[in-house]
C-alpha cells in the first residue's frame, strides 16, 4: 500500500510539473475595454490584452469581413496604454516589473521543490534540491547580473519589453546605413544562390530574441545620448540594467516628471536586488529545513505550489490597486483614485471594463488540485509508516 501511495503521489507531481510548464506559456488572465467608439464589427473583443507570466501581450484579433480587411493586428497593448494615460494611469508595463523578470526563476524554483517533494529519502531529496537550486542560482545570476544576461531570458519576455515601448522588434526595419544595406543585399544573394535551407522553428525563435535584444540595445544607447557624458551608462545587456532602464522609460512615456520617476525607479531597482538574494536564501533554507521527512517543514516543498492561484490573484489585485491609486496629475482628465475591476465587468468613464481568467488560470487550478491529491497521498503514507 505504501509503494502504491508513493507511486500515485509521484505520478501526480510529475503531471503537475508538466502543467506548470504549460502555465508559463499560456495567458492567465485577460482584460478588455469596450466603448461605442470601438464598434464590435471592428473590435469583436474590444481592446483586449492577455496577461502571461512573462509579460502582457496583444489580445486583439485581425478582423476579416466584407466591410473590413486588416493587414496587421491592432496593437491593443499600445491602444490600452493610450486610453489609460488620459486619466493619468501609467503604462501597463509599469506593473509587475519584478514578477515578469523573475518569472522563469520562480517557476523553475517551484519545479525543483516539487521534484524534491517526490523523494522520501532525506539524502536523495537534499541532493536533488541542492543540484537543482545550484543550477538555478547560476542561471539566475548570469541572467540578472551577468554581461549580456538578456540572452538567457526567454523570447516572450524580450518581445513584451519591445511591445511595451511601442517599438519594432525587427532591427532590420530601422533605417540602414549604406554599408549595412550593401551587406544585406549580398547576404540575400548568397542565400539564394546557395539554396540555403529554411531555418528551423528553434533557430527562428533564437533569431527573434537576438533581434529583440539588439533593438533594445539600440534604444538604450540612443536614450543615453540625452544625459551628460559623466552620467552616461554603457550597455552591458544584463537583466538588472534592463529592468531599471525599461521601468524608467515606461514611467516617463507619457508623464516625464523626473522628480516623481526617479524615486520609483530607485525603489524598484532596490526591491529587485532584494528579491534576487531572498530567493537564494530561500533555496538554502529549504535544503536545510526539509532534510527530515517527518518535519513539518517538509510540506514547504509543496504548499507554495498549491497556493499558486491565490498568490497570482493577490499580486494581480495589488497591482490593479496601484494603477488606480497612482494616477499622475498630468492626465487629460481628473478622476478620483479607484480600484479597477479584478473579476467581472466594470465601468470607467465611457468605457466598460471586462476582466476574466484565461486558460492559464484554469491550468493553475488543475495544478493546485493535482498537488492537493498528491500531498494527501503522501500524508497518508507517512501516517502508515509511523
Amino acid at each position: 500500500m505504501t509503494n502504491r501511495r508513493t507511486l500515485t503521489a509521484n505520478v501526480l507531481v510529475l503531471a503537475a510539473i508538466g502543467v506548470l510548464a504549460a502555465i508559463y506559456f499560456t495567458p492567465i488572465w485577460w482584460v478588455s475595454l469596450t466603448a461605442p467608439n470601438y464598434p464590435e464589427e471592428a473590435f469583436p473583443d474590444g481592446i483586449r490584452i492577455n496577461f502571461h507570466m512573462n509579460g502582457v501581450f496583444n489580445g486583439c484579433k485581425k478582423v476579416e469581413s466584407a466591410e473590413i480587411s486588416e493587414d496587421e493586428y491592432l496593437d491593443c497593448v499600445h491602444e490600452m496604454d493610450t486610453i489609460n494615460h488620459y486619466v493619468g494611469m501609467y503604462p501597463i508595463a509599469a506593473g509587475g516589473v519584478i514578477e515578469r523578470a523573475f518569472s522563469p526563476f520562480l517557476i523553475s524554483m517551484l519545479a525543483v521543490m516539487l521534484l524534491g517533494f517526490m523523494f522520501s529519502n532525506p539524502l536523495l531529496r537534499a541532493s536533488v534540491l541542492s543540484a537543482g537550486f545550484a543550477v538555478l542560482i547560476g542561471w539566475m545570476y548570469l541572467t540578472y547580473y551577468g554581461e549580456e544576461g538578456l540572452k538567457y531570458q526567454n523570447t516572450g519576455y524580450t518581445s513584451a519589453l519591445i511591445t511595451s515601448l511601442d517599438q519594432d522588434s525587427e532591427v532590420e526595419k530601422r533605417e540602414l546605413t549604406a554599408g549595412e544595406a550593401l551587406i544585406a543585399r549580398m547576404q540575400a544573394s548568397l542565400d539564394q544562390s546557395s539554396n540555403k535551407q529554411p531555418v528551423t522553428e528553434k533557430e527562428t525563435k533564437l533569431s527573434d530574441k537576438t533581434n529583440n535584444i539588439n533593438s533594445l540595445r539600440i534604444s538604450f544607447e540612443k536614450d543615453q545620448e540625452r544625459v551628460t557624458s559623466s552620467e552616461r551608462e554603457q550597455w552591458n545587456g544584463s537583466g538588472a540594467q534592463m529592468l531599471s532602464w525599461h521601468y524608467e522609460m515606461n514611467l516617463a512615456r507619457y508623464f516625464n516628471v523626473q522628480e516623481e520617476i526617479q524615486p520609483l525607479v530607485k525603489g524598484m531597482t532596490t526591491a529587485a536586488d532584494i528579491v534576487f538574494w531572498l530567493l537564494i536564501a530561500a533555496m538554502i533554507f529549504l535544503v536545510v529545513v526539509t532534510f527530515k521527512t517527518n518535519s513539518k517543514m517538509y510540506w514547504l516543498l509543496v504548499i507554495p505550489s498549491i497556493l499558486l492561484p491565490l498568490f497570482f490573484l493577490i499580486d494581480y489585485s495589488a497591482w490593479l490597486w496601484w494603477y488606480g491609486h497612482t494616477l499622475n496629475d498630468m492626465g487629460a482628465f481628473s478622476v478620483k483614485p479607484f480600484m479597477p475591476t479584478v473579476f467581472g465587468d466594470g465601468k470607467v468613464a465611457q468605457f466598460t471594463t471586462h476582466s476574466y481568467p484565461a486558460l492559464g488560470f484554469g491550468l493553475m487550478i488543475l495544478f493546485s488540485a493535482l498537488l492537493i491529491v498528491a500531498a494527501n497521498q503522501r500524508y497518508k503514507q507517512f501516517n502508515i509508516d509511523k
